[in-house]
């Protein structure tokens, strides 16, 4: 079977333009299902088991911070210098809380709000996920 891959951008291109999470596309024997995550924005502070190691730390009630990419998360613009945050710093919407290096190119991660540093989940360096826990704010 060929796959046409204009017919896959172009629908694509409808989720996009129509704001949709996922569109099918059948014909004959052919079926084409095409779907993108989605970003949901909760105003109630969920509550947030911290696991290190595959143990339980504690219970945090806060706003998550998340990886918007998979990448390498680094504490401070450049080593040895001050990190962005630290547990128990007071910080301002749009303050940058680390950066998520990808490909060569920093992605500065923005604090959603204003608010006190719970936690911050990640070491400098260490690989992240995309939607992994970076930062808990409260």
């Amino acid at each position: 079977m060929k796959v046409d891959k204009k017919l896959i951008k172009e629908l694509v291109d409808n989720l996009e333009e129509f704001k949709l999470t996922e569109l099918e596309y059948s014909e004959k024997d052919t079926k084409i299902k095409v779907s993108r995550h989605t970003k949901v924005i909760q105003n109630i502070s969920p509550e947030i088991t911290i696991e290190k190691n595959n143990k339980k730390i504690e219970n945090i009630i806060g706003t998550e911070i998340k990886s918007p990419i998979i990448g390498t998360a680094y504490l401070a613009p450049e080593p040895g210098a001050k990190k962005f945050v630290e547990t128990g710093k007071k910080i301002k919407k749009g303050d940058t809380v680390m950066i998520v290096e990808a490909m060569k190119t920093m992605n500065h991660v923005p604090s959603p709000k204003d608010g006190v540093v719970k936690s911050v989940n990640v070491e400098d360096g260490q690989p992240v996920e995309y939607g992994q826990t970076l930062v808990v704010i409260d």
